[in-house]
């Protein structure tokens, strides 16, 4: 299969539900919902959203437009965690997607309450009950709380707790490893079980599909940190070389380039032998893991 095609395609049908689903800013709090719209119409690849539509159909599910909402939380999600990572007080990023940060437009307060007002918003998403004939109440419960443990102080947030902790000072690869997995991989799972529950899969295909996520999370993260020391801020849609600057901890920083990017591929390989029971409809997460690899920003 294409990947390029399959991702330009589910792209596109992200993007579309996105904008229908958004609140128009037509009233008073026309800034705020502009600051909102401003970092989640900025691009990216949506690979969160992509991977929940992949399993779902992985399992022989058919992603109903209805069940789309669900989809867009996730890219809600990850893009206000994009806004708060850029604030000064956290990473304190200029550029993000090669277009200013949300508080180089709106403020640091503004982009606090964007990033606070799409978190909210990715739940209200979740928890539309008007399509229980596709996706039951208890199905939906299921996927409110794997998101909000993964997104949590067990999770992305904690991860990134870890990571300006661990800011100026030596930490074991073993710490390393718990900042990647859970700043970067807990959504990123989080994303493939959320198709895994959509898909009904049963207990065997959601462990391993589970497997998958953890493995692809971790070489994301593995990428990003190459990329930061390989890419150029043109490529990257943001300066190059923020880890350095901010003296964190990193693959490279532990392993040296050639050798991180050899476990970035046994990771890789790993998801993919995440999916040995599956057949050809799985084709689209064995390419994305495989993309995941191979990418430029």
């Amino acid at each position: 299969m294409d990947i390029k095609t399959y991702l330009s395609l589910k792209r596109q049908q992200v993007e579309e539900a996105l904008d229908t689903l958004l609140p128009k800013p037509d009233n008073d709090l026309r800034l705020h919902l502009e600051s909102l719209a401003y970092s989640l119409k900025a691009g990216g690849k949506r690979i969160r959203p992509i991977l929940c539509l992949a399993t779902a159909e992985a399992l022989g599910r058919e992603f109903a437009p209805q069940l789309m909402p669900i989809a867009c939380a996730l890219e809600c999600i990850h893009t206000y965690s994009l806004i708060h990572d850029d604030l000064p007080a956290m990473d304190d990023d200029e550029l993000r997607r090669g277009k200013p940060t949300n508080h180089m437009i709106y403020g640091e307060a503004g982009a606090i309450l964007a990033g606070d007002g799409l978190l909210t918003f990715a739940f209200e998403l979740m928890s539309q009950t008007d399509t229980s004939d596709l996706l039951p109440d208890r199905q939906r419960l299921r996927i409110i709380h794997c998101l909000a443990q993964a997104i949590g102080s067990l999770g992305m947030v904690g991860g990134q707790a870890l990571d300006m902790a661990a800011e100026d000072k030596p930490i074991s690869l073993e710490a390393l490893q718990m900042i990647h997995k859970c700043k970067t991989g807990a959504l990123i799972t989080a994303s493939v079980q959320t198709g895994a529950i959509i898909g009904q899969a049963a207990a065997r295909q959601f462990q391993a599909l589970t497997s998958y996520g953890n493995s692809i999370g971790l070489a994301f993260q593995i990428v990003d940190d190459l990329l930061d020391v390989e890419g150029t801020s043109a490529q990257l849609g943001k300066a190059s070389g923020a880890d350095a600057k901010h003296s964190k901890a990193t693959y490279p920083a532990f392993f040296g380039i050639e050798q991180t990017r050899a476990k970035a591929q046994e990771t890789i390989q790993s998801a993919i032998d995440a999916l040995a029971d599956f057949g050809p409809a799985a084709d689209p997460l064995r390419e994305l893991a495989r993309y995941i690899y191979s990418r430029t920003n």
